[in-house]
């Protein structure tokens, strides 16, 4: 036995328990990888070409390889905390300089970056103005918190029953305010170019006269108002359009246009005339009462942002106050041939290497590369028993390879006072 099989296993142990306290004190480190040391014994080279009875000099550390399990998936309260469930890193920029991590707390900066806690950018797919995704190549993701812009309406869809028992109002001609002109009436709240929200009121009146392909089926006159303001129709009678039924309920659209053309004047500043489609394709007249199915609009008001998560394949989808979404970007993932070949830069984070092979981008998702959570944090894979067990084994290690040197040094003694 000599020093050096001591002496190298007290190196060896030494760093075996720094990598243990380094696991331990990361424990709680929001996407930690856990690291092992990987031992390899020594022997002396030899001469003779036989190492039969060849002593061993000791232990080295091969390597230290981090672990990169799967943690536990927490969830939290910030929408901005983003959890892997699965394989890949987010890629991260600082300067044009690229990272990777496993670590997704992330929150915005004053630009609207989207950043974790050192500053670096998140790296993704831009949506354009249409949130359209532009796949070509990663970039820094911002989300834009401009107000979405208003959308006029085009189209009214309107699905209802009229009753087929009404008669035919006695009071003539038809007046908005008054209610025994007409047997029914809906209402719509529509918006113009400058996100103006106008109601649209419509009123259904059974005419008694018939017509179609039969020359007996029964009609409804279609009238209208806006904000309480009658619109003229084009019809002699100002409606702006006739509904004629079929004997089996349905529309005859043969006889009927549909859908009826609407152009309204305003006087706001918006585009005017308001211009849009009312649409009666479904509308029944049956023996039942009147009842509203769809009474719909495509339309709607400026919106301000007011908050956005990522969907499991990335995609980010803002939420605005007026009830609208839309695609703000989507965050991408990379992968490694081999994920040891990494270099620890610190602060969670690593750099590809020639030994790691180069980043493989894709949408989470896709191939090996893992899905996404939102409002969640994955935890550090630190197993803390296992590595508390791991750290008494390692100092009982250390404290074996001691007692070999203190045994050397005393047999040496015992040479020494050799008379």
């Amino acid at each position: 036995m000599g020093f050096e099989q001591g002496l190298s296993g007290l190196e060896a142990s030494s760093q075996n328990l720094s990598v243990i306290g380094n696991n331990v004190a990361n424990a709680s480190t929001v996407g930690f990888k856990s690291s092992e040391v990987l031992f390899s014994d020594v022997y002396a080279n030899s001469l003779s070409g036989s190492g039969a009875s060849q002593v061993g000099i000791g232990v080295s550390v091969g390597s230290v390889e981090q672990q990169f399990t799967q943690g536990t998936i927490t969830s939290s309260t910030n929408p901005m905390d983003i959890a892997i469930n699965g394989g890949g890193f987010y890629q991260m920029s600082n300067n044009g300089t690229i990272s990777y991590t496993r670590n997704g707390q992330f929150q915005l900066d004053k630009s609207g970056n989207i950043v974790n806690a050192a500053g670096d950018i998140l790296q993704g797919y831009a949506a354009n103005s249409a949130g359209v995704l532009q796949t070509g190549s990663t970039t820094n993701l911002t989300i834009n918190t401009a107000n979405i812009a208003p959308s006029a309406t085009s189209k009214v869809d309107a699905v209802l029953n009229l009753d087929s028992k009404d008669t035919t109002p006695t009071t003539t001609p038809f007046s908005a305010t008054n209610s025994a002109t007409y047997n029914n009436s809906s209402s719509v709240t529509i918006y113009d170019s400058l996100g103006n929200s106008h109601v649209l009121q419509s009123y259904y009146v059974m005419t008694g006269a018939t017509g179609g392909a039969s020359g007996t089926e029964p009609t409804w006159e279609v009238y209208a108002t806006l904000d309480g303001t009658a619109v003229a129709g084009a019809n002699p009678d100002g409606s702006v359009g006739t509904l004629t039924f079929t004997s089996a309920g349905a529309i005859d659209t043969t006889a009927t246009t549909v859908p009826i053309a609407m152009s309204l004047p305003l006087t706001n500043g918006a585009t005017t005339p308001l211009a849009f489609n009312l649409d009666f394709t479904g509308t029944t007249q049956y023996g039942a009462a009147f009842a509203t199915t769809t009474l719909s609009q495509d339309g709607y008001t400026s919106g301000q942002l007011s908050g956005f998560s990522a969907s499991a394949d990335g995609t980010i989808v803002g939420t605005y106050t007026n009830g609208k979404s839309a695609t703000l970007g989507q965050i991408a993932l990379a992968s490694f041939t081999d994920s040891n070949g990494l270099q620890n830069l610190g602060n969670n984070e690593w750099a590809a290497t020639a030994t790691s092979g180069a980043a493989l981008v894709g949408v989470p998702g896709t191939g090996n590369l893992g899905v996404l959570q939102s409002s969640a944090t994955e935890d550090s894979n630190v197993d803390l028993t296992s590595q508390l067990v791991n750290m008494i084994t390692a100092q009982e290690d250390y404290q074996a390879n001691s007692q070999s040197i203190k045994t050397e040094e005393t047999i040496l003694q015992t040479l020494v006072t050799l008379r």
